[in-house]
């Protein structure tokens, strides 16, 4: 694995040299909150358009020679693909008051990461963070979602994306020294909790 200092000097270059997809994937991130609110769509299509950005930050770390990266999360991407088409067709719905808080700040969180950009102004980071390119903005509001919607309807989507975001969260913060990623592993503890929550509050099954 390469050195902390070879990985924030890649997730810089990163985070400044493709400025203009990081908008782009801003965009797409309030299109899909826009469509939740208004058009409902199913479960499992919301899932399988949370499995997009984790593409996007594979191709960029390979391209950006951190294969580590690039295979983690083009296995994220695989594993939320799958696991989005077994959701269920029933339309999308919120998920109770404290996820719905919660994920609301981890979105924003995710949506103006405030790091990685060099020589832009603060307002940048509400329209061009690295959102989309690299791990932890990615994971965070891909979290906030999850956490709105109460887990996007299942338990083992949101699961595998929260212990993705625990890891990236720890490692963040431990190995490369970027203490605001402990919002990430508070984010991604909260979506495991919700899990674990909604799974209790469940029925028994009838014989």
């Amino acid at each position: 694995m390469p050195t902390p200092e070879l990985i924030l000097r890649s997730l810089t270059g990163i985070a400044n040299d493709w400025l203009w997809l990081a908008v782009a994937w801003h965009v797409f991130f309030a299109a899909v909150l826009a469509a939740v609110f208004s058009l409902k769509p199913q479960c499992r299509v919301v899932g399988l358009l949370l499995a997009l950005p984790p593409v996007c930050v594979s191709a960029l770390a390979w391209m950006n020679a951190n294969p580590f990266n690039g295979s983690t999360f083009a296995a994220l991407a695989l594993a939320l693909a799958i696991l989005a088409i077994k959701l269920p067709k029933e339309p999308i719905a919120r998920g109770p008051a404290w996820t719905t808080v919660a994920g609301a700040l981890m979105f924003a969180f995710g949506w103006a990461y405030p790091h990685f950009l060099e020589g832009q102004s603060p307002v940048a980071y509400l329209y061009g963070a690295p959102t989309g390119l690299i791990p932890c903005p990615t994971l965070s509001a891909i979290i906030g979602v999850a956490l709105i919607l109460g887990g996007v309807g299942g338990k083992a989507w949101p699961r595998v994306l929260a212990a993705t975001g625990l890891f990236y969260g720890v490692f963040g913060t431990l190995r490369l020294g970027v203490t605001l990623d402990w919002a990430l592993v508070a984010g991604a503890a909260a979506l495991l909790a919700a899990t674990f929550a909604t799974a209790s509050n469940e029925p028994p099954a009838r014989a």
